[in-house]
């Protein structure tokens, strides 16, 4: 069985102390309902899942209910599994189809016979208006495809292994090339398979890249069922931007031209479509900076920005073309920018980074600009080439005083190596890339001026 990090999060969850419920929200077939399925096979003895788009009726049980009474005896007329208390986990799942399930899990809660669990897609998009969001009575937690990590794992990949990768990474220092070399090596079948869970199974179990293939495909047109289902108004829209994501990585700029959607398209009007993207899940909004300086956000240009898509492996399927061949041959000829940088995307918004590039006619542009979680900018150049010494923006940027880069990061195809502030480092190692976490436990002011 597939294990990911979110197991052991699930696990600690439910076994502490408090009853709360856990939201789990990400895009359609990151493995949400997966993850609560398996964990209930781990800590419970009895589990009742309800899905309130194969089973639309089972929004009755939430109508109109006025306490936990009421929805526990809809419940159990509803079910046909015994409810056992202490030993039941009942799973919600997409709960965007049954909004009412949100509001009123507190009665739940407070009641106290059993665990929850809510699960969810499109939930930036259906959930915006709740009436009442239960605070104090659940946690939620975003869920994305395998990272690269939990790749290796799954493809068997041992522990040793990975903790040795990792303590290079700590202590800087180059890896052993023969592992170096196989670990490429991952990196390149990751590119293509991605991190969707039903893809990674379908990979482990049988090799095969036509079921690969086969399960990248019904995941895209799941997206688009989607898109034509949630947004009926402006489904030409969304459906052509999801299309152009591919084309529009594989540009020049990267960037994404409203014009070739359409020639008279205004951001201020067509806006919704992109929120709707980035809120559902399906692609990963980069925004442009104006300056590379703490805090970005301040600098963000919400006019001005790169589209990547979810998840790498659904990238080079849309790109097809026997792309996935070029990329196991290891092609050195064949342009992956984008598909790295996808990949870069995807690692650093799993792991908390906000995800910004810069771009100024004068200094160059900048792939990656991040901040560490203390406030330090860190920009972050990605090289699928030979030439991955050459990167002449990122030392214009770091020729600025005022900008006060203290360290540069390369990620690129060789083996570690530093050079002045900038660090040179093979592409997993991105994989170990961990925010910095300030926290203030204690601060007091005086103010005995002010006190009589």
């Amino acid at each position: 069985m597939l294990t990911r990090k979110l197991d052991s999060f699930l696990d600690s969850f439910y076994e502490s102390g408090h009853s709360k419920v856990l939201l789990l929200t990400g895009a359609r077939q990151v493995g949400k309902t997966w993850a609560v399925r398996n964990l209930a096979k781990r800590k419970f003895t009895h589990y009742v899942e309800i899905n309130f788009v194969e089973t639309p009726k089972a929004k009755d049980i939430f109508l109109g209910a006025q306490n936990a009474q009421q929805i526990l005896l809809r419940l159990s007329s509803f079910l046909r599994d015994p409810l056992v208390p202490g030993k039941t986990l009942i799973l919600f799942d997409e709960v965007q189809e049954c909004p009412e399930v949100v509001t009123q899990i507190k009665f739940l809660v407070d009641e106290g016979s059993y665990r929850y669990a809510l699960s969810g897609s499109l939930l930036g998009v259906e959930l915006k208006d709740l009436r009442s969001e239960p605070v104090g009575y659940m946690d939620v937690v975003d869920v994305f495809p395998f990272d690269l990590e939990e790749f290796c794992k799954a493809i068997g990949v041992v522990d040793m292994v990975i903790n040795e990768l990792r303590e290079a990474y700590e202590n800087r220092r180059p890896v052993d090339e023969v592992v170096h070399k196989q670990m490429m090596s991952v990196v390149s079948l990751y590119l293509i398979v991605g991190g969707m869970p039903a893809v990674v199974n379908a990979y482990v179990q049988t090799q095969n890249m036509q079921k690969v293939m086969a399960e990248q495909r019904a995941i895209i047109n799941l997206y688009k069922r989607d898109i034509s289902h949630y947004d009926p108004k402006d489904k030409l829209y969304l459906d052509d931007i999801f299309d152009l994501i591919p084309s529009e990585l594989n540009a020049k700029n990267k960037r994404f031209i409203l014009k070739n959607l359409n020639e008279n398209f205004k951001l201020s009007r067509y806006q919704n479509s992109f929120i709707w993207m980035w809120k559902a899940g399906v692609a990963i909004p980069t925004f442009n900076v104006t300056e590379p300086e703490s805090p970005l956000l301040l600098n963000k240009q919400r006019n001005l920005f790169k589209l990547f898509q979810n998840d790498v492996g659904l990238l080079a399927y849309q790109y097809s073309s026997g792309i996935q061949l070029e990329i196991l041959k290891g092609n050195v000829n064949m342009n992956y920018g984008a598909i790295y940088e996808n990949f870069v995307a995807q690692e650093l918004i799993s792991k908390g980074y906000p995800t910004y590039y810069f771009n100024n006619k004068k200094l160059g542009e900048l792939d990656f600009v991040t901040d560490n979680g203390s406030g330090v900018v860190v920009p972050i150049e990605v090289k699928s080439g030979k030439e991955y010494y050459t990167h002449s923006a990122l030392d214009n940027v770091m020729g600025v005083p005022n900008y006060n880069i203290k360290q540069a990061i390369v990620l690129c195809n060789e083996n570690l190596t530093e050079e002045g502030r900038v660090l040179y480092m093979p592409i997993y190692m991105i994989m170990f890339f961990k925010k910095s976490e300030t926290s203030i436990e204690q601060y007091m002011i005086d103010i005995s001026a002010l006190l009589r």
